[in-house]
């Protein structure tokens, strides 16, 4: 048994919990002990909105394992119905539910004797699958379940709309940048000529899912979420798919033209190369910049990349392909869909990682010293530890990553928030340099405790001195090269000497 002190993707109700309160007049409730029920405090506290339907526990504790839970659970559910009057109730199982081996498909079934609304048990297995796959799942089950029920009342909006159409499928609560990102791709699809026809679950109500197949095509911007609802929504009512992420410029474009081909075998009659390279040339600002002298530093400087798998891959293809940047290592904690991940970035990197252990992670990012790192909030922690900046692009979430202004990643304006990131990224180590030369900055020792780099050599005094003279931005990373150098070689003390021969070894190979 291993302890997890941090985990890059949370258990499998907070998936489900997220799908369900993404709904309109959707409520859920979790069995679980008290504890399990901090969603509502985080959806609260990070998302900023001003309403939303809360997550009610049916809290487990030492009575109901006395008793048994299920008259509590009914009860509950049936307690909601009357209160709340939703349109759909979710139970959703836990890790308690299912240790306790507890038959909730029996307990929705007695509680929908009693109830107005429509109640649904979640069908995930929490000990197999994370929030990402719990998620995804959900999504299709309940996608499935209104179709299914309107297909029986035989009111199923087949008939295409009159123009193209398209459901986003995906947006969801508490998920990375997703209002901004949603709100970007509206205006791309609306630029494009194609009506928005549903956005899933952002906001949709259960009773407006008899529409999804009146729509031309689905997109899914995020292969995390999604994705198991277009492939039914093909297999099962012949709904075409893009599951290009619009993340950059070539990938937007890609998607754009993914969208063009489908459209076009379904009777349209479109051709958007203008607008793409309208948009690259003149809305787009990533193309030039990239090619500008402010960039030109960063041509050859090291990154290291590690997210899930949408924001990981998008992020690297975007260093390597476009700003001409040196992927050292690309990773992403979505273990499950390691395949995918590998194939997509292995041409774009020198080495795939593929790893929910955030040790494993730090060690390689200490070893390797890059020029920045992009990653989740758990690699900006470890940036601060190495002095090595972090630009945050993948979930795990903090409350920065809900920000107010308009920072969306996908589509056209994307490409210019992504650039910024990059460059400001990269850049902002000249900032600690500059105040170290005019004053008022506290240096301080960069602190690697915990990670493969620490120090465990011995510096005499001319060496410590030496090391000091170096400017505070970069003295890390000249200490651990040169600790590096001494274990080598097997010294185990730093004189002047080995640092000057650790300088010359580091020069001839750069």
């Amino acid at each position: 048994m291993k302890l997890a002190y941090w985990m890059y993707a949370g258990p499998a109700h907070i998936g489900t919990l997220r799908i369900a309160s993404s709904f309109k007049n959707v409520h859920a409730i979790m069995h679980a002990p008290l504890g399990d029920d901090y969603f509502n405090v985080m959806r609260s506290m990070l998302e900023r909105e001003r309403d939303f339907t809360p997550v009610t526990a049916s809290v487990v504790d030492r009575n109901v394992l006395a008793r048994g839970s299920q008259e509590k659970v009914v009860d509950n559910i049936v307690r909601k119905d009357k209160e709340e009057k939703p349109d759909l109730i979710v139970l959703t199982p836990t890790c308690t539910s299912s240790i306790l081996q507890e038959d909730l498909e029996n307990f929705v079934q007695r509680a929908q004797l009693n109830s107005n609304s429509d109640v649904l048990l979640a069908d995930v297995n929490h000990y197999r699958v994370n929030e990402l796959q719990a998620g995804d799942r959900t999504l299709e089950q309940i996608i499935q379940f209104y179709l299914q029920k309107a297909q029986k009342k035989g009111d199923v909006v087949t008939e295409k709309t009159p123009h193209p159409s398209v459901n986003i499928i995906g947006i969801s609560t508490l998920g990375f940048h997703n209002n901004h990102d949603c709100t970007e791709l509206q205006r791309l699809m609306r630029d494009l000529g194609i009506e928005v026809n549903l956005i899933l679950p952002d906001s949709a109500s259960v009773h407006d899912l008899k529409k999804i197949p009146s729509a031309w095509f689905n997109l899914v911007p995020y292969r995390e979420l999604g994705l198991m609802s277009a492939r039914y929504l093909e297999e099962e009512w012949g709904m075409p798919y893009v599951d290009i992420t619009p993340m950059g410029v070539v990938e937007t474009a890609r998607c754009v033209r993914k969208i063009q081909q489908i459209l076009n075998g379904l009777g349209a009659n479109v051709d958007y190369e203008e607008f793409i390279e309208h948009q690259t040339l003149y809305v787009s600002q990533a193309a030039w910049f990239s090619r500008s002298i402010d960039c030109q530093n960063l041509t050859g400087k090291k990154a290291v990349v590690f997210g899930d798998n949408t924001h990981a891959v998008a992020m690297t293809k975007i260093l390597a392909r476009e700003m001409g940047i040196h992927v050292v290592l690309a990773g992403t904690y979505c273990k499950y869909d390691g395949d995918w991940f590998t194939q997509q970035v292995s041409e774009y990197c020198d080495r795939v990682l593929i790893s929910d252990d955030n040790g494993e992670i730090a060690d390689a990012i200490a070893k390797i010293e890059p020029a920045a790192i992009f990653g989740t909030q758990m690699e900006r922690h470890v940036g601060k530890r190495l002095n090595i900046p972090c630009g945050v692009i993948s979930a795990p979430i903090h409350i920065q990553n809900f920000p107010i202004g308009y920072k969306p990643f996908m589509g056209y304006e994307g490409t210019n928030q992504i650039a910024d990131l990059v460059y400001n990224s990269f850049t902002l180590g000249m900032e600690d340099h500059l105040l170290e030369i005019f004053g008022g900055h506290d240096t301080k020792e960069v602190i690697t405790k915990g990670i493969s780099a620490d120090s465990d050599l011995n510096w005499d005094t001319e060496a410590q001195k030496e090391l000091n003279k170096v400017p505070g931005f970069v003295r890390g990373k000249v200490k651990r090269n040169t600790e590096k150098f001494a274990r080598d070689r097997g010294f185990e003390k730093i004189t002047l000497e080995v640092l000057y021969a650790a300088k010359e070894a580091v020069s001839s190979v750069g």
